[in-house]
C-alpha cells in the first residue's frame, strides 16, 4: 500500500478567482500551478499578501504550498490564495483560527464587479447630459 501523503486543504476566492491550496510539511517553497510563486506572482506586494498568513502565525518555513489558482487577474488570484493559504492553516491546527480570524485573514472579500446598466456607459457612469 503507497503512503499517504500528509497535507491540508484551503479553498479561497477573490472577485472571479478560485484558488486550492494544499499545505504540505515542508522547507518553505511556494509553487502556483507548478510555476516558480516569483514568476507567477511578478509584484512584491502580491507575493506578500499570499504570505501574510503564513508570517502572522510563524508557520512560513514548516510548510511548503501548492496553488493552484484559475480565473479572475493576478492580484484577485492573490487574494484568493491568501484566503485559502489561512484556512488550510485553520485545518492543520486550530488554534490559529481567532489569530487569523483577528487580522481579517478567514473573512472573503465581497467587492465583485458591478454590472453595467442599461441606458448608460458603465456600471456608474452616465452618457453626458445635453440640455439643447
Amino acid at each position: 500500500m503507497a503512503a499517504s501523503i500528509v497535507q491540508y486543504l484551503g479553498t479561497g476566492r477573490r472577485k472571479s478567482s478560485v484558488a486550492r491550496v494544499f499545505l504540505r510539511p515542508g522547507k518553505g517553497e511556494i509553487k502556483v500551478n507548478n510555476r516558480a510563486f516569483e514568476n507567477f506572482f511578478p509584484t512584491e506586494s502580491t507575493r506578500s499578501l499570499v504570505r501574510q498568513p503564513l508570517a502572522a502565525t510563524e508557520t512560513a518555513d514548516k510548510f511548503d504550498i501548492l496553488i493552484l489558482a484559475d480565473g479572475g487577474g493576478v492580484v484577485g488570484q492573490a487574494g484568493a490564495a491568501r484566503l485559502g493559504v489561512a484556512r488550510a492553516l485553520v485545518e492543520f491546527n486550530a488554534e490559529l483560527r481567532p489569530k487569523l480570524k483577528k487580522l481579517g485573514y478567514l473573512t472573503r472579500d465581497p467587492r465583485a464587479h458591478e454590472r453595467k446598466k442599461y441606458g448608460q456607459k458603465g456600471a456608474r457612469k452616465r452618457f453626458q447630459f445635453s440640455k439643447r
